[in-house]
């Protein structure tokens, strides 16, 4: 008689399986392993975690930037003359990058909370490159074309930055417990104090940041100065056809006290309402005219502009998906829109007491008004009857002509210059887009009774930030629907609050750790890992692999007798004791 027993058992574990299978395609418990995590491995896992923080920082700025995607859409265009939301792909692209990057930093991570070995699956190192590379290829492509946008991150941070801050140290103090594990369990002494240093360095830095962070809404409620008003750009562009005149009228419903336009000079002298240097985005030029759908809009006279409709595309092409919420009225009234004049949106503003600005754009050198554009639309203004107080002129040339003609027009600049200049030239009025005047700049010209509109701000976060800021009179938006629900800022906090909030959740967060490492370092004290695996297996060091998969399933199968299957996976830890006691007849 022979008694056979197993070497050992084990009982199932689904989520190690699952940890380990998803990360390396490790499935089968002989597959894994407790050994040290190789050079080249460590390796590529700084690599994934740098692909991590990269496309995170992407994702950020993606996110932020949402108050810009039309103006990111206008720039695609610009250079492909075919419009499209080339924003859709990107934050397809980018959302689902992240994610899968995130799954793996989570895998990863419980790798090193299990004492698993890390050994990442060629599959995903693969996916891991293509995602850092595409990345990189991203951050470079907006660094050439729309460099100016990543201003938005540090505008962001001062929205967000509170509050991002209490999220990092949350989950600073969660990863403690991963830290404290693997302290409480090194060997090494120099392996647990540089694990320690570095650790703390970060939560040190974590707990610190709130000196650096800065917000024009950390304030006193008290000190809030006027909400800033709201100019319609292009109208309502959002809910209407841009620079049409069911556009500025759907804007003076969102109680704006403002339009802003872009002005072309018709080849017969009649300045009207165009952005685009061609008709073929906004009108059906391409449908009355085929043999013209390429041509400057400037060559068209007023009698032809007046054929086309300028309407029906935003029903076709919805730029800002928001056309499935329009009434049937709205369709209609959309349907029959056409290109307007500036003398029409004059007259408007006159009969609504709102004020106007237009950028003006310069006839070709063969066009006939070339040197007479700026008479032709000063007669425009003053044919509209429009209070010439109500009308913002930004046009630099011929400025001192035009002030001697028209002494009551706000003198407006688009360009960002010191406060002196700008009185010497008699301008009282600055029109910049909201990242190119610093907190210290807006100050000069408020003490210097300049009066500064920001352009464009379309999220309420960033008004917010310009009320709370102080010394921006007005902003220019494509979303004045969105605006007119902000009522105050979306928050607001008094320095006392903040820093109450602060130092708590910096002592919360010190006593969650301290305890996680006193709790970590009692767990495992005289305690010292066993493991057979490694125990049989490290004399397999020099050997093939395939002897050491063979060890391996030797030492995890063993046969219990004749006809009785082999062990394929493991048993729960009562089944040892039920074949302990056992006598099995060979």
């Amino acid at each position: 008689m022979v008694k056979h027993q197993p070497l050992q058992v084990y009982e199932r574990q689904l989520c190690l399986s699952c940890i380990t299978g998803i990360y390396g395609c490790r499935w089968k418990r002989y597959q894994r392993s407790h050994d040290d995590t190789t050079k080249w491995e460590l390796l590529w896992s700084l690599i994934l975690l740098l692909t991590f923080c990269l496309l995170l920082v992407w994702f950020y700025f993606w996110w932020e930037a949402h108050n810009d995607y039309s103006e990111f859409n206008w720039l695609l265009y610009t250079r492909s003359g075919e419009w499209s939301d080339g924003t859709v792909p990107i934050l397809a692209t980018t959302a689902v990058g992240f994610t899968y990057i995130a799954l793996l930093v989570v895998l990863a991570i419980c790798h090193i909370a299990l004492g698993q070995q890390l050994n990442l699956h060629w599959l995903h190192k693969i996916g891991v490159t293509i995602a850092l590379l595409t990345t990189i290829i991203g951050v470079i492509s907006v660094n050439q074309t729309w460099a100016h946008e990543w201003d938005i991150l540090p505008i962001s941070l001062q929205a967000t930055g509170p509050f991002l801050h209490i999220g990092a140290l949350a989950a600073a103090t969660a990863l403690s417990w991963i830290v404290a594990g693997q302290v409480a369990r090194a060997e090494r002494t120099t392996l647990q104090v540089v694990l320690m240093l570095l650790f703390f360095s970060v939560l040190l830095g974590l707990y610190v940041a709130p000196l650096y962070i800065t917000s024009p809404c950390i304030m006193d409620p008290e000190s809030l100065g006027p909400r800033p008003d709201v100019i319609g750009q292009r109208g309502a562009p959002m809910l209407a056809p841009e620079n049409t005149l069911w556009s500025f009228q759907r804007a003076l419903q969102m109680n704006v006290t403002g339009l802003e336009a872009d002005v072309t000079i018709s080849v017969d002298g009649v300045p009207f309402l165009m952005r685009d240097r061609t008709l073929q985005r906004t009108t059906d030029v391409a449908k009355v005219f085929p043999d013209r759908q390429v041509d400057e809009a400037s060559s068209f006279n007023w009698t032809d502009l007046q054929q086309l409709n300028a309407g029906r595309w935003f029903l076709k092409d919805d730029p800002f998906w928001t056309a499935p919420g329009l009434s049937p009225r709205e369709k209609q009234l959309i349907a029959n829109q056409s290109v307007c004049s500036l003398e029409q949106l004059l007259k408007l503003a006159s009969y609504h007491n709102s004020t106007v600005v237009f950028r003006l754009q310069r006839p070709p050198t063969d066009h006939p008004c070339h040197h007479s554009w700026i008479n032709d639309t000063l007669q425009a203004v003053q044919r509209s009857g429009i209070p010439q107080s109500l009308v913002m002129w930004t046009p630099d040339e011929e400025r001192a002509v035009v002030r001697q003609l028209a002494p009551e027009l706000i003198q407006t600049s688009l360009d960002r210059r010191s406060p002196r200049s700008l009185l010497e030239d008699g301008i009282s009025r600055l029109l910049l887009r909201y990242n190119q005047a610093s907190t210290q700049e807006v100050r000069n010209y408020t003490q210097s009774s300049i009066n500064l509109t920001v352009h464009t701000v379309n999220e309420p976060w960033l008004f917010s930030l310009l009320w709370c800021g102080g010394g921006v009179s007005s902003v220019s938006s494509e979303a004045p629907h969105v605006l007119n629900k902000v009522p105050s800022p979306v928050w607001i906090m008094r320095p006392d609050e903040y820093c109450l909030m602060w130092v708590t959740a910096d002592l919360v967060s010190f006593a969650a750790v301290l305890g996680i490492f006193i709790f970590q370092k009692y767990r495992t004290s005289g305690m010292r890992s066993y493991n057979p695996e490694q125990i049989m297996l490290s004399a397999a060091v020099g050997r093939s692999s395939r002897d050491v998969n063979v060890m391996k399933e030797k030492l995890i199968f063993s046969e219990v007798g004749n006809g009785t299957d082999a062990t394929e996976e493991m048993y729960a830890d009562d089944s040892f004791n039920y074949y302990n006691s056992r006598n099995i007849n060979q």
